[in-house]
Order: C-alpha cells, then sequence, then structure tokens
C-alpha cells in the first residue's frame, strides 16, 4: 500500500516533468525580450505585492542581504522597502501614491535600531511588483492584470525608476500553473519592455531536482524558508546579472548546504529563462 504523501509526491514531480518536456526551455512559450534591467543596476528598490513578499522576514531583506554581501564595500548604499497588501493584485495597490516627495522610504531602521532620515533625488531606481497568486491566469482577472501590468510600468518609469514583474510559483497541488504563469508574465514583460524574474521556474527546477524538499507552508501557496531564499536568490541574479552561487548571505533556517544548492538553481534558471 502506498503512502498518500509519497503518492501526491510523485504526482508532482511527474507534472513537473511533463512541463519540462513540453516546454523545454524554461516551461514557456513565448520568449523574454528584455534580458536585463534598464540603466545602472539600482541601489534602492521598491517591493510592492502580497503575502508571498512579506513571508519569512520579507523577500526584499533576503535579497538586500544578498546584494550588501556581494558588494560590502557599499552595502550602506543599498535600500530596499516593501509595501504589501494581504491577497493583493496590480489593482489593490495605488503605486503613484508610493513615490510621492517624503514619503516612503523617507526613513531607514538600521543598526540598534536607529533612524537613519534619507536623502535622495528620486525615492527608488526600480520597483519589483507581483500580482495574486491567480491573476494572470483567472479567467476573470487576467485583463486586469494585463490593464495594470500596463499602468503600474507607465507610473514607475514616470518617477524615472525601472519596473520589473515578480514571476509568481504554482501551487503545490497544481504544477500546471507553472507554465501558465510563466506565459502570462513573459507576455506581459514583453508588452511593456519590462524585465521579469522567473521565481516560479525556480521553483519548478529545484522540486524537480529534489522532490524531497518542502518548498511551500502547509496552505500549499506561500513559500516556506527555503522557497523565500531560493526566489530571494532569483530576484538578485535577475537584477544584477551576477551568479548568486558562493554569496555569504543566507536566511534563518537555510543551512550553507542548502543555500548552496537554492543558489545554483536560482542561476541556473536565470540564465536558461534569459538565454532562450
Amino acid at each position: 500500500m502506498f503512502h498518500p504523501f509519497i503518492v501526491s509526491r510523485c504526482a508532482l514531480l511527474a507534472a513537473v516533468l511533463s512541463l519540462t518536456a513540453l516546454f523545454p526551455d524554461a516551461f514557456a512559450a513565448t520568449a523574454p525580450a528584455r534580458k536585463t534591467i534598464s540603466g545602472a543596476a539600482p541601489k534602492s528598490i521598491l517591493f510592492v505585492g502580497n503575502s508571498f513578499f512579506y513571508y519569512n522576514n520579507s523577500m526584499h531583506s533576503q535579497v538586500l542581504g544578498l546584494a550588501r554581501a556581494a558588494d560590502a564595500a557599499n552595502k550602506d548604499a543599498y535600500r530596499y522597502t516593501s509595501v504589501t497588501i494581504s491577497g493583493s493584485g496590480f489593482d489593490w495597490h495605488d503605486v503613484e501614491s508610493y513615490f510621492r516627495p517624503n514619503a516612503v522610504g523617507k526613513y531607514s531602521f538600521v543598526g540598534d535600531n536607529e533612524v537613519v532620515f534619507n536623502k535622495f533625488d528620486k525615492p527608488f531606481d526600480a520597483a519589483i511588483l507581483n500580482d495574486c497568486s491567480q491573476c494572470p491566469v483567472h479567467p476573470q482577472l487576467k485583463a486586469t492584470f494585463h490593464e495594470y501590468a500596463k499602468k503600474h510600468s507607465d507610473t514607475v518609469r514616470k518617477h524615472g525608476a525601472q519596473p520589473v514583474f515578480f514571476m509568481t510559483w504554482a501551487y503545490k497541488d497544481k504544477p500546471e500553473m507553472t507554465a501558465q504563469l510563466a506565459e502570462e508574465y513573459t507576455i506581459a514583460g514583453n508588452k511593456n519592455d519590462v524585465l521579469v524574474i522567473p521565481a516560479g521556474l525556480a521553483f519548478a527546477k529545484a522540486i524537480a531536482k529534489r522532490s524531497e524538499l518542502e518548498f511551500y507552508q502547509p496552505d500549499k501557496r506561500h513559500p516556506s524558508a527555503i522557497g523565500t531564499y531560493l526566489a530571494a536568490c532569483t530576484i538578485y541574479a535577475s537584477i544584477y546579472g551576477k551568479s548568486p552561487v558562493g554569496n555569504a548571505s543566507r536566511a534563518a533556517r537555510v543551512d550553507e548546504k542548502m543555500a548552496a544548492f537554492l543558489q545554483e538553481v536560482a542561476w541556473e534558471t536565470v540564465q536558461e529563462y534569459y538565454k532562450r
């Protein structure tokens, strides 16, 4: 008699491998037009999204750790801020308001909870945005995803920053979402000349390589600690065009050996996706 857990794991792996066969080039039928972020590598980044970003002490803090570790001599120049709403989609966010003067990013907490007042010509160099987990592929919400992908891209650029889309991952029990989400995010990225971060593809690749690992919370949607770290490494690799392999920064509950595996998967995914 088969144990239900083993059967479900086998079913998930089989689905992922079938997707790999169907979409051998990173599970997406459409190739990404933009391979790098426009302009200089961003030092200040705004993360706009939902609970996929704020789980596990926030995605932005983990990416910030990677960026600072890779550029220790200039670590104080990096400043990231996260604006999230639980369950939100693109259309829940008033991105225009996030760029108003003397508001978001005006001050930061550093060291022993010291408050530092930031001085800058513009609040952020880039904004990384993610839609709700189903919105890009939901029959009633897909059009809204594409509508606000354009609106938010235009708004971010109007304020002198670069928009970036964060491709989310499939639900644990619905691996077919990987290809669907990859396709819609890539289409939106191409339509708006926006860099797309292939985090969802990194999840699928990691699961295919190590099906025994748990990348999800019990709800089968939100990321586990290793899921957030994998996504953070994928963001770092995508934004800065550098390998995260060997980076000394890692999240709590992610040991050195696991971090190395996740870093490698992130770098492989980014290379495959952008070189298609």
